[in-house]
């Protein structure tokens, strides 16, 4: 058994991401002390581990719930599983698109000036970004 130190360090989480990942229910102590210290097992870590590489995948604490309640789940397969994660990739995919056209748009309000030291009245970008916003408006 380990306490919270230990096991975030074999993690690599701090303690407090350990401590919010609890009453998040991504995880349970093993045991409490008299003292009233949790205790872990090393099954924790394994499982703080992939809670890291879910994330570092871009899956959200909720994503990574469902997979560890797909995980467990008895009449659960591995389309299951597989049709979470082609989900998250569509949804990364257009978060992507949408960078990539805000990336565009800079580009434009970029090439539209050339720096200098002329007053921001007259800076090109500030007024396109302030005539896209009377547009809206309209």
């Amino acid at each position: 058994m380990h306490t919270i130190g230990t096991v975030a360090r074999m993690a690599g989480v701090s303690a407090d991401t350990l401590r919010y990942y609890e009453t998040e229910g991504l995880l349970a102590p093993a045991s409490k002390t008299t003292a009233g210290y949790r205790l872990y097992d090393n099954d924790a870590v394994r499982r703080l581990r992939f809670v890291k590489h879910a994330k570092a995948c871009g899956f959200t604490l909720s994503d990574i719930k469902e997979l560890l309640t797909l995980k467990r789940k008895e009449n659960a397969c591995c389309e299951d599983v597989r049709s979470l994660v082609i989900e998250k990739k569509l949804h990364i995919e257009r978060k992507l698109k949408a960078l990539q056209a805000m990336s565009r748009a800079l580009d434009g309000l970029i090439k539209s000036c050339e720096g200098g030291l002329n007053p921001t009245d007259d800076c090109p970008i500030l007024g396109a970004l302030d005539d896209s916003l009377r547009g809206a408006s309209r």
